[in-house]
């Protein structure tokens, strides 16, 4: 008798990290959640440096979240520095051809303008939207004219923009649920890339989670409306988008969330004052994935993990 293969794919995560600076506790929480999500279903785990930011990025930055990250337990199958696997490089900074194909081809489809706005033009124009802080751009240099737009000229200052639609995106998020954005209402016309030449955010993410084959990311919830601007962008580049699963940022007493400002919890410090278990024990405890203060190896947490809630995708987010 013959045996059906399964045509089951397992999931594949990543973490992407910025290398601005050490990692501190909040960094440590959105790792984890990210590595359990694929690890109690048997998938893989890549590590993506993301290092847009020639001003703020340092390579120092990215051997120590690596140093940290090993550390803790917490090993990736593809990716990191050394570029393991066949879909790198796995540094942005090594990504410029890449990038630059999909924003031709965004260019091609006449959805990009050029736009000449300081960050205090966008601010005098429109007040925060909702309670974020969040500023949606005006339109004040989008062309009178709808899409397709003439050709890019070269050569000129001002960041790239990319044209979005009066059109909603819906997804089932994985923690928050179903969930509805307004293109026109809610993003606006958002930056594909810096006026100094720097790629932005929204592209990069979208083209290198499609190449690397991501299927799930597992991220904090200050990106949760960031994956509005993602999904358009994969749309429009014929990639399908992966599932999303959004969290809650830890915060402190004062209920802000966690930043490297916060040094105290710094992994400077910690590592100083704490053992690896004792770091995971007590994110796994914030996490609410245990109920106890106790000790754990990454291995004894998703043992655990898997006991609790099984070997299935996004079993860590089942209610």
């Amino acid at each position: 008798m013959s045996v059906k293969q399964s045509n089951i794919q397992l999931p594949k995560g990543r973490f992407a990290p910025s290398p601005s600076g050490r990692m501190h506790l909040g960094n440590v929480y959105a790792a984890l959640m990210s590595w359990l999500s694929v690890k109690t279903s048997g998938g893989e785990w890549v590590l993506r440096i993301e290092d847009l930011d020639p001003g703020r990025s340092r390579r120092e930055y990215a051997e120590l979240i690596e140093d940290d990250l090993r550390w803790l337990g917490l090993n990736w199958d593809e990716g990191g520095l050394e570029n393991r696997g066949s879909r790198g490089p796995y540094c942005q900074s090594l990504r410029d051809e890449v990038y630059r194909r999909y924003f031709s081809e965004l260019a091609e489809k006449g959805l990009l303008y050029r736009c000449s706005c300081r960050r205090a033009d966008i601010l005098a124009t429109q007040a925060p939207h909702q309670s974020d802080g969040r500023i949606v751009y005006s339109g004040r240099c989008r062309p009178a004219v709808e899409p397709p737009f003439h050709e890019i000229e070269t050569g000129q200052s001002g960041a790239i923009r990319l044209w979005v639609p009066d059109r909603d995106i819906r997804f089932e998020d994985m923690v928050a649920g179903e969930q509805t954005f307004n293109l026109a209402r809610d993003c606006g016309d958002f930056v594909v890339r810096r006026s100094d030449g720097a790629w932005a955010y929204q592209l990069a993410v979208v083209v290198d989670d499609a190449l690397m084959g991501i299927t799930e990311v597992v991220r904090g919830d200050d990106l949760l409306l960031s994956t509005a601007q993602q999904i358009y962008i994969y749309r429009l580049l014929g990639f399908e988008p992966p599932r999303f699963g959004h969290f809650p940022l830890l915060c402190n007493e004062a209920g802000q969330r966690l930043s490297k400002r916060d040094g105290a919890l710094s992994m400077e410090v910690l590592r100083n004052s704490h053992k690896p278990e004792q770091i995971i024990g007590r994110v796994a405890r914030l996490a609410k994935l245990i109920d106890r203060d106790e000790p754990l190896s990454t291995e004894e947490l998703l043992q655990e993990c898997i006991t609790k809630y099984g070997r299935r995708t996004g079993a860590i987010f089942s209610k």
